[in-house]
Formats: structure tokens, C-alpha cells, sequence
């Protein structure tokens, strides 16, 4: 009945007389009968693979995306374009190797993308290490904040209430498990309160935890972070959307301690919110807690030139109770694209891409209030993405647009109310002054 099954009845019947069960329903007895499947799955009866392609195809041309919509949409997953030679060399058989290095010297390959993705992450943050990338962004802030614990042995965390929700509920989640306190720390105007930051910092705070540019688009006082943490003699660690280093300070003039952040925009797609990257860049005296590997490059004894595996935290190649982290996977083949990206770019070419950004953001940010739509109460800058204040109903806005091929700006009042009617527009290099102009026009009908 089912020929891609290779096991026979009589052989099924076997193995179930092995293990003392007449059905294999029996093997799910712990599962509830109420959410077991009681008939058929809904599915037609087969088909041609002529039959299968056209409907599959059907399927796909109901699904919208970002080359049939202008996005304003920003938080976290950006619409930057993405160079052709980027999908072309990763698709190489060259980089279709095995996704972690067991054996390390024989992957001279996977090597030397690592080494040269942590290369060019430590030249854009100014940072002395890099690791060999994880998850995402929300994992590489707890990741973060266990380096720091496992450093100065504290039992509590502070974390800006302006960073990305996502990576906070990540957070609070690790730590409980972790038996460590997690605290936020308020807002004002929009940004850390400094107040606030102060009040709450004490002697068993192992790390203050912030986000320049902000969840709301802002740039943070983050030299001042910095130095309240440091003056309580805890570590700074800072997230950071990679390509505003091209224009603004780096982690590094500002004084963190670990610099950490969600490299999606760095040549990798929105892809409904994954696969990610997210990286972890800090100094050399924390190189020992940094989780994951760090690639280094060698001579042999011909002096050829060689790529190793220098360190590694993980409780799978060391003792369990040594160990700092067990995250498994570096997100390679992600990494190896934001690698080609940055080679692509250059130093020069990352200058260029973060000024574009920025121009274009300030542009449509005037346009915006010309609208009589919105206002600034804030008045903060910031890079490519920022949050203004509406008159009219978010939502009715956004349904306006997305009938006119537009995916309007995040409804942020559903993360903080407390700030009022508030949107957050994220304007890339992707977006043109016409369609900046359009999605004013539009929301000028709607008024």
C-alpha cells in the first residue's frame, strides 16, 4: 500500500513480537487521544509529477513577497538587497561540506570561512574577538549574558526595556532556568533611562544589556551605559545592527565589553524570520568564555599556510561542568554569505551602504511629518529606522498601504503601549524617493 515503506507487515509484525506489542498504536499510548490522528490525513490521492508541479505552483503564486511589495517593515528582519554573486558562490559544491568541523584540520575549508567571517566581524566592530556565529540575535544576547556570568560569577542581569522583545523573552527564559535574576531596566524618551539604570545597578549585577540602534530605531547613550556599568565594576554588553557600524561608533570606541547582534542584513534574506545569524564579538580576556569556536590560521611544517581549530567552549568536546555553552550549530552557511558580503562591500563600499541607509531613513522621516499624519515627541536620532507617534489608527493605516502593494511601518504600540499611538518605519537602501513619496501620498487619503 505504501511503497516507499521498506518494511513488510510480516517484518513490522516481527519487530512489534520483539518488543512485546501486538499494535503500533500501543507505542503512543503516553499521547492523549484527543489529539491523535483518527482517520486519513486530508490529502488527495496521488498524482503525476505533472500534476503535482502545477498545483504546487499554484500554491506558491499565493504567497506574497518583498519583490512584489514595497516593505517599511523594519524590527529585527531588514529588506536589504542582496548582491547576485552572493547566491551564485554559496551555492558552490565547495562550501556543501560538513556543517561543523569534528575533525577540524581535515575541514581546511569550513575553516577558513570561519576564520575569515570572524576576521571581518572583528574589523567592523573593532572588537579583538569573534565566534563562529550562532542562532540569531535573540540567542546571541543570552549567550552574552551567560560569557558574563560565567566571568564575574553575579546571579543578576539588567536588560534595556528597548531591546528587541523577542531577544528579552529569550533571555528571561534562559536565566530562570539558570537560577539568575532578570531585571529590565524603563524607558525614557524612548532610550535606557540613565536614572533608572542607575537605581537598579548593585554589587550582584553581572551585566547590563542594551541595543544601539534601538528596538524603536534610536541611538542609545550608550558611552554612558557603559560607564554606569563600569563604574559598578559589571560588563557592557551591546547589541547592534552591523551595518550602522559602517557610519557610527563602533562597540569597541564605545568601550563594551561583548558586542553582539543579528546579521541578517548582511546579505542573508528576510525568509519569513530564519534562518539567521547572530554573532558574538568581545575582547581578549574573555576569549576563553566566548561560546562556539574560534578558527585560527597557521603554517605547517612546509610552511604551507593552514587553518585550525584553536578554541572551542563546548560541553561536547570538553567536561560537562567546564563548559560555557552548548550551542552546536555555527550558522555557517548564513555566515559564509554576510563573509561575501562584506568582501563584496569593502570597507569603502560598508561606508557607502550604512550613509544610503541613514539618507534615505531621514528623508522619509520629513516626509512622514509633512503628512500632518504624525509627530515626533521623542526627537532622538537615529540610523535607518525610527518610531513616530500617529493620529490616526495604525492598523487603518497599514490595511491602506498593503491594498496598494506597501507593508506599512511595525505597530509598535503592542510592545509599549505606555509611549502612545506609535509606528516604526525602517527605510533600507532598497527604497527609492518615489516610493518613499507613495507611502506618503497614501497615508495622506487615509487622513
Amino acid at each position: 500500500m505504501y511503497p516507499y515503506i521498506p518494511s513488510t507487515e510480516k517484518t513490522k509484525k516481527q519487530m512489534l513480537e520483539e518488543i512485546g506489542h501486538k499494535d503500533i498504536s500501543e507505542l503512543f499510548d503516553d499521547i492523549d487521544d484527543n489529539i491523535k490522528l483518527k482517520g486519513p490525513l486530508n490529502l488527495p490521492k496521488h498524482k503525476s509529477e505533472l500534476e503535482v508541479s502545477r498545483y504546487i505552483k499554484g500554491l506558491s503564486e499565493t504567497n506574497e513577497s518583498l519583490d512584489r511589495y514595497t516593505s517599511f517593515l523594519g524590527c529585527g528582519a531588514y529588506d536589504h538587497y542582496i548582491p547576485s554573486p552572493i547566491k551564485h558562490i554559496i551555492s558552490r559544491s565547495e562550501f556543501a561540506t560538513a556543517y561543523t568541523p569534528y575533525q577540524p584540520e581535515i575541514s581546511q575549508g569550513t575553516l577558513q570561512t570561519i576564520f575569515e567571517f570572524q576576521s571581518m566581524m572583528c574589523g567592523l566592530t573593532g572588537m579583538d574577538v569573534c565566534n563562529a556565529s550562532v542562532y540569531d540575535g535573540s540567542t546571541a544576547v543570552y549567550e552574552a549574558a551567560h560569557v558574563a556570568l560565567a566571568e564575574n560569577r553575579r546571579k543578576e542581569i539588567l536588560i534595556s526595556k528597548s531591546v528587541h522583545p523577542e531577544y528579552r523573552k529569550v533571555l528571561k527564559g534562559s536565566l530562570e532556568s539558570a537560577k539568575v535574576k532578570y531585571t529590565e531596566i524603563d524607558l525614557e524618551g524612548g532610550v535606557t533611562s540613565l536614572d533608572d539604570l542607575k537605581s537598579k545597578l548593585n554589587n550582584d549585577v553581572s551585566a547590563v544589556i542594551f541595543q544601539s540602534p534601538n528596538f524603536l530605531g534610536f541611538i542609545e547613550n550608550s558611552e554612558e551605559i557603559v560607564n554606569l556599568a563600569h563604574q559598578n565594576k559589571t560588563l557592557a554588553v551591546m547589541s547592534t545592527d552591523p551595518i550602522s557600524l559602517g557610519l557610527l561608533k563602533t562597540p569597541a570606541e564605545i568601550g563594551v565589553d561583548i558586542a553582539i547582534g543579528e546579521a541578517q542584513s548582511l546579505g542573508i534574506p528576510v525568509s519569513f524570520g530564519g534562518p539567521y545569524l547572530g554573532f558574538v564579538t568581545t575582547n581578549k580576556k574573555l576569549i576563553r568564555k566566548v561560546p562556539g569556536r574560534i578558527a585560527g590560521m597557521t603554517k605547517d611544517l612546509d610552511g604551507k599556510t593552514g587553518f585550525v581549530l584553536t578554541l572551542q567552549t563546548r560541553e561536547q568536546h570538553i567536561r560537562r561542568e567546564k563548559s560555557i555553552s552548548n550551542i552546536c550549530t555555527n550558522q555557517a552557511l548564513n555566515a559564509t554569505a554576510a563573509t561575501i558580503y562584506m568582501a563584496l562591500l569593502g570597507k569603502d563600499g560598508m561606508k557607502e551602504m550604512a550613509k544610503v541607509n541613514y539618507n534615505n531613513a531621514h528623508y522619509a522621516y520629513e516626509k512622514l511629518l509633512e503628512t500632518g499624519v504624525f509627530e515626533d515627541p521623542f526627537k532622538k536620532s537615529f540610523f535607518k529606522e525610527f518610531t513616530l507617534v500617529s493620529k490616526v489608527d495604525i492598523n487603518k493605516i497599514n490595511d491602506e498601504l498593503w491594498k496598494n502593494k506597501i507593508i506599512g511601518g511595525f505597530n509598535s504600540t503592542s510592545i509599549y503601549p505606555e509611549l502612545g499611538n506609535i509606528c516604526t518605519f525602517a527605510v533600507t537602501e532598497k527604497r527609492t524617493k518615489e516610493e518613499i513619496d507613495k507611502l506618503c501620498s497614501i497615508i495622506r487619503e487615509v487622513q
